[in-house]
């Protein structure tokens, strides 16, 4: 008789732990189970296997001077790229984006056209979702799969010096809120600003005008660090 045909998926290659990130606990106790489910799972889903872990190898925990923090990836098909809220090069950006762009803007007079990020990555801008894959078409259709795991031990570790964040909407606060209590907490330390989400529902309760991009590279500045081109 012949053999079974394999489970779904059984064969697809996913990506090793990224470098700088590899000895964090989830890659021994939690991504081996999420690797499985992945490999068994009948629906597409994205971003591709290889970006699932772009957000850190793009920004290594020595270069990580801002994190952004996302929810999932897009459900739409092709436009997950394993950073919270890019695009891919070329995609006209909209809605959570589109609007992110417009108050990048209105704060200090960059225009975009092109929503692809990852020139804010390769300066220290960590893009991180608090979920790094979605089935096509399914908003939060991962959510149980145990990836929040990652961003916590990721955010413990980030927090471990000052850091920026900006903190877009409740979920992103209250997944933060843990790690932002620790010595480096307040003026000398953490830069945290928490505003509403820039999705089109609720970007004009406060997340337009809250300059968060200038109020980052003052907060630099001040450091003596280099700014973020947030044009790159």
């Amino acid at each position: 008789m012949p053999s079974p045909p394999p489970a779904a998926g059984a064969a697809l290659p996913l990506p090793d732990p990224p470098p700088g990130w590899e000895d964090l606990a989830f890659f021994r106790t939690g991504w081996p189970d999420i690797a499985a489910a992945l490999r068994a799972e009948a629906r597409p889903w994205q971003p591709a296997a290889p970006d699932l872990f772009r957000a850190l190898a793009l920004t290594p925990p020595d270069a990580v001077r801002v994190v952004i923090l996302g929810q999932d990836p897009y459900p739409t098909a092709g436009r997950a790229t394993g950073l919270a809220f890019s695009y891919p090069p070329g995609v006209r950006p909209a809605h959570s984006l589109a609007n992110i762009l417009r108050e990048l803007h209105d704060d200090t007079g960059v225009a975009r056209a092109d929503g692809d990020l990852s020139g804010w990555a390769r300066q220290g801008v960590l893009l991180l979702n608090t979920i790094l894959s979605v089935p096509v078409g399914v908003t939060g259709g991962h959510r149980a799969l145990g990836w929040q795991r990652l961003a916590d031990q990721v955010l413990a570790r980030v927090a471990t010096r000052p850091t920026a964040f900006l903190l877009w909407g409740r979920p992103a606060q209250a997944v933060a809120a843990p790690h932002l209590d620790g010595p480096h907490k307040g003026e000398a330390g953490h830069l945290v600003l928490s505003t509403p989400h820039p999705s089109p529902l609720s970007a004009r309760r406060g997340f337009f005008g809250a300059r968060p991009f200038s109020r980052v590279n003052d907060w630099l500045r001040a450091r003596a660090e280099a700014p973020i081109d947030w044009s790159a």
